[in-house]
């Protein structure tokens, strides 16, 4: 069965792993899922992740969750531009969520980043999500 939002199945999988306090979870690679990954690695949400090789020559990433005082660390992690409804933002219409404290993931032409650094570089995109 193919699946129609692959990036809302990995942020459902990390919201469910820390439901449940799983330390590591895992999700079926993509290009995608992986810069994802990246960015809320280097903002401090997760702890890291790895890409290993599954059977049938399938990757998974392996990503581990990070916890704070015996809760997680990510609080609120929604999907803002879906299949159905994508959602573009150049740099003066993009959103500060959480007046700042929460970071935006956007795809840009310069590849995937924080809707801090976007407003650095001075360049909008698609707004995939975002993380509290």
């Amino acid at each position: 069965m193919t699946m129609s939002d692959p990036l809302g199945d990995m942020l459902a999988r990390i919201r469910n792993g820390q439901m449940a306090a799983k330390s590591v979870i895992e999700c079926p690679h993509s290009k995608l899922r992986e810069n994802v990954c990246s960015v809320l690695a280097d903002e401090g949400f997760i702890r890291t992740f790895k890409k290993i090789d599954g059977e049938n020559n399938k990757h998974m990433l392996q990503i581990e969750l990070k916890y704070a005082e015996g809760r997680g660390v990510i609080r609120k992690l929604d999907r803002v531009s879906t299949p159905g409804r994508r959602v573009y933002k150049n740099v003066k219409e993009m959103p500060r969520f959480y007046n700042g404290l929460g970071v935006l993931i956007v795809s840009t032409p310069q590849g995937l980043m924080t809707d801090h650094k976007a407003r650095a570089a001075n360049v909008g995109g698609e707004v995939l999500c975002q993380v509290f």
